[in-house]
């Protein structure tokens, strides 16, 4: 059997595993719109840890770590901590605060704690979809590109495969199908990460210092050092990588849908520490790759490393490791982005829809999204061009109101409360803000610091406007 035969039998298999779990929760799903969107909080730990450890662990921290490890070497490190660590920032600071509230959304949270204002609430799900949107667009493009590499099949049928396949048992099943194939997912990446890091480090005797040995005798001794020649780079890079994170919706949903605080908080740790091991450990793999082939295309190391360095039945199981991965990450993305639009674009503006009208629009724009989603990938020039500018974008319009507006207080003795608002944060301060980080950040004029500038804007505009617009907030309360 070749390897192409083998990988498109691990395909079928498990997109016929992740159609069948879909089909076992739909019911459940359909009983109201918050049962689709966060599970009725009802989510235990084990669930909470894998469906956060799965939606983490996506193709590019397989793929696209170890090509950078492969181009870049040590000062790529700095990044992942950043990025990656921005999880753990998000568990310790926020993730526990969300597990004591059952929004839908984060823009829900945002209207609901500090401005009580509709529009506010459709511009900050417009910017926090265009995350999960374009991440969902980025896994379709990952897989297309490696299934193409190693079967050398055409990449565009191969990613319009993919979408299809998560779009259908996302639309299903809502967050139940999500979280409960992300345990299956989670656990595929877990068992075959360990099996992938011991065939790669096997090539180096599990030897770090190896790796410095080899990279030294091939010229490159640049990759095994840690230099930085340029920290603002690196700091406006890490910066970008957390706000991005901070406001990412698929994050906050896991937290709605926790059972408790600890859970959400604990779920979110431990998955986020796992992923910074991981991920460090995929940019090592990336150096080796280097010194076993130094001619290759950095996005197409590890499908070189599959096909060459490893036995068949190995490569197959690494397949199904990028593939769960992939998977995991494009389903949490797609029913995040579905949900935001439902919750925060179309209820605020129509209330008296029914649940069960909530959920059908929900499963509609699973799949237009998840088909918008897919001809992204198809046509754009490479996965980090899908959400890059969604990452800063998002990121500076929206961190400035939810840190200033969650500790600028009206009553700073209080703790926030559902239903009761508590911030001194005006609707038009935050419009303002909102629009001015979210520009701010794409104009290109303003040097490489563009986002720093960002956000620096937005949180100053967002004070001054709020406090010259100070009456609104009475008028609101007043309400």
């Amino acid at each position: 059997m070749s390897l192409g035969t083998m990988i498109w039998i691990i395909t079928i298999l498990m997109c016929g595993a992740f159609m069948y779990i879909s089909l076992k929760v739909k019911d459940k799903a359909d009983m109201s719109f918050a049962n689709y969107a966060i599970g009725g909080k009802s989510f235990p730990m084990y669930l909470i840890f894998f469906t956060q450890f799965a939606t983490i662990m996506g193709v590019g921290n397989f793929v696209g770590h170890a090509g950078n490890g492969y181009e870049i070497g040590l000062p790529w490190m700095a990044f992942i901590l950043g990025e990656q660590g921005s999880k753990i920032i998000f568990a310790l600071f926020i993730a526990g605060f969300a597990g004591k509230f059952t929004y839908n959304t984060f823009p829900e949270l945002l209207d609901d704690l500090i401005t009580r204002d509709k529009f506010t609430r459709a511009l900050s799900g417009v910017l926090a979809s265009s995350i999960m949107i374009a991440w969902a667009g980025g896994q379709g493009k990952a897989l297309g590109n490696i299934f193409s590499v190693i079967t050398g099949a055409n990449p565009i049928p191969i990613i319009i495969l993919f979408s299809a396949v998560f779009i259908i048992y996302t639309t299903l099943g809502g967050i139940y199908s999500v979280v409960w194939t992300d345990l299956l997912q989670g656990v595929l990446v877990l068992i075959f990460g360990v099996i992938f890091y011991v065939y790669a480090f096997k090539e180096v005797n599990f030897s770090l210092g190896e790796i410095g040995v080899r990279l030294n005798e091939l010229g490159r001794a640049e990759l095994w050092q840690f230099g930085i020649s340029d920290p603002m780079k690196i700091i406006n890079m890490i910066v970008t990588g957390t706000i991005g994170i901070i406001v990412a919706q698929q994050y906050w949903q896991r937290c709605f849908g926790a059972i408790n605080t600890k859970t959400a908080r604990d779920g979110m740790l431990y998955s986020g520490i796992i992923a910074i091991i991981a991920v460090m450990m995929t940019a090592l793999v990336g150096m080796i790759i280097y010194t076993l082939k130094q001619d290759l295309a950095p996005g197409d190391a590890m499908a070189w490393f599959m096909m060459n360095r490893v036995p068949m039945a190995i490569a197959g199981m690494i397949f199904a490791l990028v593939l769960a991965a992939g998977m995991s990450s494009a389903d949490s993305n797609l029913n995040s982005a579905s949900v935001l639009v439902v919750n925060d674009l179309i209820k605020p503006f129509k209330p008296e829809t029914s649940e069960a009208d909530l959920v059908k629009y929900a499963k509609w724009l699973t799949a237009i999204i998840g088909v918008s989603s897919a001809v992204a990938a198809i046509y754009a020039n490479s996965i980090i061009s899908l959400f890059s500018r969604a990452y800063s974008m998002a990121g500076a319009g929206l961190v400035p109101l939810l840190v200033i507006g969650l500790l600028w207080k009206e009553n700073s003795g209080e703790a926030h409360e559902a239903g009761k608002r508590n911030s001194k944060v005006t609707p038009w301060g935050a419009r303002v803000s909102i629009i001015a980080g979210a520009v701010l950040s794409q104009i290109d004029a303003l040097g490489s610091n563009k986002v720093l500038i960002a956000l620096a804007v937005a949180s100053i505009l967002l004070i001054v406007v709020s406090m010259v617009t100070k009456n609104t907030n009475r008028e609101a309360a007043a309400n």
